[in-house]
């Protein structure tokens, strides 16, 4: 008996030498959640992933309807942010994928060794282009049904389309990537369904309140204004896109994933020690 508690307690040993009352089970059983939940999703097929991403589009541009029907009628852009977590509502409890959704779970589940960097790269692609495909016909749905709504959303997509590229508008992109992928930790680290809503609410309030710049939501808003007759076109969109999406980047895995990994680094290396080779397709 005495040998068998000797073995569990040296198994429970870091590389460190820090023994279990040292270890912080909480943060530990947080990243075994996070390769849990993430692996299956890296392991979908080509046409799952794509049905996923574009159900997120259809989703999330929900929550742009309602940005734009609160801001039109009270002209109070922080009260439409908070309008705009029915999107974020949408894509939790539809558990459909947003692009910058995928930056912490599925980059910790290939450093644990559970999956390839090819699979990654796969699961990124096809997310963000299901996105772009559901948001495109979406808000081309919501500027016909909704021919109020025109000039509102020409003016809010102009914001994003004319922005410019300097170093403001690059940490815009940089506080979005952040935020989103904290809202993706946030949801993790609790199984309670109402802080889920409060932490999506939350971060609706953060990100379209207060105008960051995040390449998925923020370019439903540009296909919104070019659906009703704006100025600017597709060309603008994609200089905008890639500013945003190399800020994005930045933020939410340079930033949050980065940091939130070296917290875990202890357990992450405890993953990649014992991963079989079957695990790393």
């Amino acid at each position: 008996m005495a040998e068998r508690e000797s073995e569990e307690e040296q198994s429970r040993t870091d590389s460190k030498g820090r023994h279990a009352p040292l270890r912080e089970d909480e943060v530990e059983r947080a990243f075994d959640t996070i390769v849990a939940r993430g692996r299956p999703r890296l392991f979908r097929t080509m046409p799952e992933l794509l049905a996923s991403g574009t159900i997120a589009g259809v989703e999330i541009s929900l929550g742009v309807l309602a940005f734009l029907y609160v801001e039109q009628a009270t002209g109070s852009q922080l009260l439409a942010g908070l309008a705009f977590g029915v999107g974020f509502i949408a894509l939790l409890l539809g558990n459909s994928e947003l692009f910058t959704e995928g930056f912490l779970v599925p980059i910790a589940v290939v450093l644990a060794r559970e999956a390839g960097w090819w699979r990654l790269a796969r699961f990124w692609l096809a997310t963000l282009v299901g996105n772009l495909l559901g948001g495109w016909v979406s808000m081309w749905m919501v500027v016909v049904a909704f021919p109020g709504l025109h000039s509102v959303a020409i003016e809010t997509g102009e914001k994003f389309a004319e922005s410019g590229f300097d170093l403001r508008t690059f940490l815009l992109a940089v506080l979005a990537g952040s935020t989103m992928t904290l809202l993706t930790r946030m949801r993790i680290g609790t199984d309670d369904d109402v802080a889920r809503v409060l932490a999506s609410l939350a971060t609706a309030f953060l990100v379209a309140g207060l105008s960051m710049y995040h390449s998925v939501l923020d370019t439903l808003f540009i296909f919104g204004g070019i659906h009703a007759g704006a100025g600017y076109g597709y060309g603008s969109w994609i200089a905008f896109f890639g500013w945003t999406v190399l800020g994005n980047a930045v933020g939410g895995i340079g930033l949050t994933t980065f940091l939130r990994l070296v917290r875990s680094h202890e357990r992450l290396y405890e993953w990649r020690r014992t991963a079989p080779a079957s695990h790393r397709p």
